[in-house]
């Protein structure tokens, strides 16, 4: 677990920050595109610790298989792999995830003093151009965190190399995030992965109508150790992978410090569960714990 002591930067990591001007940038549109933060070194050996959990490899395993659980296994073919909880499962993994200069970027585009990681998916898109479940719907993440109470959640999306639009890159509907939403129904019950496509494009179309708004694609062209962030109603998706090679990427959930379970229902009065809910420890009046430090482990504590 990381201590106190260890939220520190250096004088180097403190000029990789975002200046005020790209907060602001990224409060107005959604995203941002970090400095270089992680070296080839750090990338290298996260690939190797990827290649390592693919082949089987867990330093522990979840002590109860959650309803929602992303985890690809070889017997699932060459489709887009995903798979949850790997800064849980891999200690190699979960050590380069948890590097503060990451959780100091996200604290100051949150504007909070705390930033926790939530969820760490390690994503293998193949160089299949045809595979459908290459292409990813247009969501957003805020739909699947019905249970969370911060409007300030962000997603780290990091890149292993650099990352294109040849090879279906993450690309953001620039400014999403701050559009008024139409009820659509969505929550964690009802994941983009298993939907069609033609259904969440009518959603975005229909949310920009009702907003006024052109849909304004942004393919985030990120070269190998930078990494982009969005905010978690910031509307995403990605197209096919036409290069030659898969893009590997880890999408790194991140919530600030006051985010805290609350109970939300589904239209038909069902309660929604996040896979955390079965997972995390309790609170002292019962609800799942989203600062267990097991689960959710913290980046970045202090001010900047």
């Amino acid at each position: 677990m990381t201590t106190v002591a260890e939220f520190r930067l250096t004088d180097a990591e403190r000029a990789l920050l975002p200046t005020p001007e790209e907060v602001a940038h990224y409060r107005e549109h959604g995203w941002y595109l970090s400095r270089r933060l992680f070296s080839d070194q750090e990338l290298d050996a996260l690939q190797a610790a990827t290649e390592l959990y693919y082949a089987g490899h867990r330093d522990r395993e979840l002590p109860v298989r959650p309803p929602r659980l992303a985890a690809w296994e070889p017997s699932h073919g060459p489709v887009q792999r995903h798979n949850d909880y790997v800064h849980y499962e891999s200690d190699a993994i979960g050590a380069i995830l948890r590097k503060p200069l990451v959780g100091a970027v996200a604290a100051l585009l949150a504007g909070a003093e705390e930033i926790r990681i939530f969820q760490a998916t390690l994503i293998y898109k193949p160089p299949v151009p045809g595979e459908p479940s290459n292409q990813v719907p247009w969501h957003f993440d805020k739909h699947y965190w019905q249970t969370s109470t911060s409007e300030e959640m962000l997603t780290a999306f990091i890149p292993f190399h650099d990352c294109r639009e040849e090879n279906g890159t993450i690309t953001m509907v620039d400014g999403s995030h701050r559009w008024r939403e139409l009820d659509s129904g969505e929550d964690s019950t009802r994941h983009f992965a298993e939907r069609d496509r033609s259904e969440l494009d009518g959603i975005l179309a229909a949310n920009a109508a009702h907003n006024g708004q052109q849909v304004r694609r942004i393919p985030m062209l990120i070269p190998r150790g930078h990494m982009s962030f969005h905010h978690c109603r910031t509307y995403h998706g990605s197209g096919p992978n036409l290069a030659d090679f898969p893009r590997r990427a880890v999408s790194l959930h991140l919530q600030d410090g006051a985010n805290a379970y609350r109970g939300h229902t589904r239209p038909d009065g069902a309660p929604v569960v996040y896979n955390h809910d079965v997972l995390v420890r309790r609170t002292a009046d019962d609800r799942p714990d989203y600062a267990d430090p097991q689960f959710c482990p913290t980046l970045w504590r202090g001010a900047l």
